[in-house]
């Protein structure tokens, strides 16, 4: 097995044996889709106006949670110095971070949003452009949150620089797949969601590694 794989493997059995994050995320999702119908009214026509907005906000929040720990936790115990010495660059560590953290998190929310979707009473014809989106869209935000992970692992205070320095990167990917579920066209939204998971998947790893190297040091 190579170490990349070998990492990947071992972020998921973490996963299995410590696996309050992934359901602290997964549930933070239910949870909070589950309340606006509850603050706005079950009105259909005022619910399926808005429910694409309130799955990607939704999504997008849920997928910050775990990122606190998804280098801090090496970083502590000394792990990470020993995934830099194994071999792996720092940008394959950051890859394999980050593919972790999709299967991980953006996958059960990509999983669960086609349940949440017809709960919140979106156009049946939105639900597989809705889908569509959060698949590109939830990598993209796993790239996103492993850099900023890693560019602000060793700060004092990383959990509030975090949402700081993602939100307003991940900003596109909200209004992109926003509007690739409530238009009757969402082929030129979809692209631009795909482009955009084109661009992180160098970037990202890239910009996580030269903040782990510096964390490192």
């Amino acid at each position: 097995m190579t170490p990349f794989l070998a990492l990947i493997r071992r972020e998921l059995a973490l996963a299995v044996r410590h696996g309050s994050d992934t359901v602290a995320a997964l549930l933070f999702f239910l949870v909070t889709t589950a309340l606006f119908p509850l603050a706005i009214g079950p009105a259909p026509a005022t619910l399926s106006g808005l429910a694409p907005g309130i799955v990607w906000v939704a999504a997008l929040l849920a997928t910050l949670l775990p990122l606190d720990r998804l280098f801090g936790a090496d970083y502590e115990d000394g792990s990470l110095d020993q995934l830099l010495l194994s071999g792996l660059s720092p940008l394959g560590i950051a890859a394999g971070k980050s593919i972790a953290h999709w299967l991980l998190t953006g996958l059960p929310l990509l999983i669960a949003a086609g349940p949440i979707a017809v709960m919140l009473r979106i156009d049946p014809t939105h639900i597989a452009p809705l889908l569509a989106g959060l698949l590109p869209g939830t990598l993209t935000l796993s790239l996103l949150g492993t850099a900023g992970a890693a560019l602000v692992l060793g700060s004092r205070r990383p959990g509030t620089l975090l949402p700081i320095l993602i939100l307003p990167l991940a900003t596109p990917v909200l209004i992109f797949g926003t509007i690739a579920a409530t238009t009757d066209h969402p082929k030129p939204e979809l692209l631009l969601l795909t482009a955009l998971l084109a661009a992180a998947a160098p970037l990202c790893p890239l910009a996580a590694g030269a903040g782990l190297r510096a964390a490192a040091q």
